[in-house]
């Protein structure tokens, strides 16, 4: 019987971040971003284990929380603003070996600044280096963004242009069509891959021998300012990316849909409403929503709203748009599973569409559960889907457009 290595990931995670304080235990996502780092350790297949390298009690507290083992904490001298990361790994691979008799054959770094990866990554760059024994690493990359064969230094005395590089063959690369320059690569966070004699003899986080996994450039993100972490965030909600997630798999819109079940405020409206003097409510709509739910009913799909609020302007909305609705409930879920069992649908063939804190139980008794771009975060980050548009501005007529060409998908 032939034993599997000891591979083990290492997610370096200081407690002294500046540019976006406390960055590894923040929610990204709905999430802690160190999360998405153990997370693709524990989900790899070739990994044997999953150890944080921190120096904080609390970062500690976090990692254990999502299945990570802390058995040391990073000594404050390799935790600095400055602190490079083959000390951190010296430190861990020694301390293991003291401490624990234990000796990896192969260990991963996944920075958590890099949270977003593809599913097989891990394995595919493990593999890789199993597969190649003059490998001293392999290394994340993605195709480079800039080209530097276009770009220049400044000569300091005469304050000309100087080409960066030069290429053979073609005189003036600067001027050159990219499509015949040499293609370049670009380092990311997603993984490194090394032998720990790498590490511990050569003294080097890569070594001589160093092979690339190339990363699909939509995966690409270093967060390292606000600016990244909301751009990133963007990718998780809405790119449709199939990554290590913490949350559950997202569910694409059933092939078959029987009902859309709606909340009113806040989808079919902006969740603003006039009120008057006398108490009188109004809010407003959008007419290309009902025009998307007309269509969609056309098709046999049926439609419910069901709200917590206890208004006539629900119930006036509703019946000119040909919507059942149930309005002033408390207890959503509840009147959802009983409508459909009283109805025999089954929830494989139901969308729920909503907005906020007070849909999200209901996201697991449907098929699929969709939210407006605006929805409150936490209700976006249970969703399978969020739209592009915001509730009250054609939210609705985006959702039922989609089920429309779905339907016409399977046709």
């Amino acid at each position: 019987m032939v034993k599997n290595p000891e591979v083990l990931v290492i997610v370096p995670a200081r407690g002294g971040s500046k540019g976006i304080p406390r960055k590894n235990i923040r929610k990204f996502a709905g999430y802690p971003l160190i999360a998405y780092s153990i997370r693709a350790g524990l989900d790899a297949e070739t990994v044997t284990r999953v150890i944080v390298s921190t120096d904080d009690e609390e970062i500690a507290a976090v990692a254990r929380e999502w299945g990570a083992e802390t058995p040391f904490l990073r000594p404050v001298e390799f935790a600095e603003d400055t602190s490079t990361d083959l000390p951190v790994f010296e430190h861990a691979l020694q301390w293991l070996a003291i401490n624990e008799n234990y000796h990896p054959e192969v260990v991963i770094q996944l920075r958590p600044t890099s949270p977003i990866r593809p599913k097989s990554l891990v394995d595919d760059a493990v593999h890789m280096m199993l597969e190649h024994p003059e490998a001293d690493s392999v290394r994340g990359i993605v195709p480079a963004g800039q080209n530097p064969h276009k770009m220049w230094r400044l000569d300091p005395g005469s304050g000309q242009m100087i080409p960066l590089l030069k290429v053979s063959g073609i005189g003036e690369p600067y001027n050159a069509p990219r499509q015949i320059l040499p293609p370049i690569y670009w380092q990311t966070g997603h993984i490194d891959v090394i032998r720990p004699a790498t590490i511990l003899e050569k003294n080097s986080m890569s070594g001589d021998v160093i092979l690339p996994i190339v990363v699909d450039p939509r995966f690409t993100v270093d967060i390292d300012n606000p600016m990244d972490w909301g751009k990133a965030e963007w990718l998780v909600w809405n790119a449709g990316l199939d990554m290590v997630d913490p949350a559950k798999r997202r569910r694409p819109l059933p092939e078959k849909v029987r009902l859309v079940v709606m909340d009113f405020d806040g989808t079919l409206t902006d969740n603003r409403v006039w009120v008057d003097l006398n108490g009188h409510e109004m809010v407003a709509a959008n007419r290309g929503d009902g025009w998307g739910i007309k269509r969609l009913k056309t098709q046999g799909v049926e439609f419910i709203v069901i709200s917590s609020e206890v208004n006539s302007v629900v119930e006036a909305r509703c019946r000119k748009l040909g919507i059942t609705a149930v309005h002033g409930v408390l207890d959503k879920p509840e009147v959802l599973k009983t409508y459909l069992e009283e109805h025999q649908i089954p929830s494989e063939q139901v969308v729920f569409f909503g907005n906020d804190l007070n849909d999200v139980p209901c996201f697991p008794l449907v098929g699929c559960a969709v939210v407006v771009a605006d929805a409150e975060p936490e209700a976006k980050r249970e969703a399978d889907l969020v739209l592009s548009r915001n509730g009250g501005h054609g939210a609705a007529r985006e959702l039922c457009d989609m089920i429309l060409n779905r339907m016409s998908e399977r046709s």
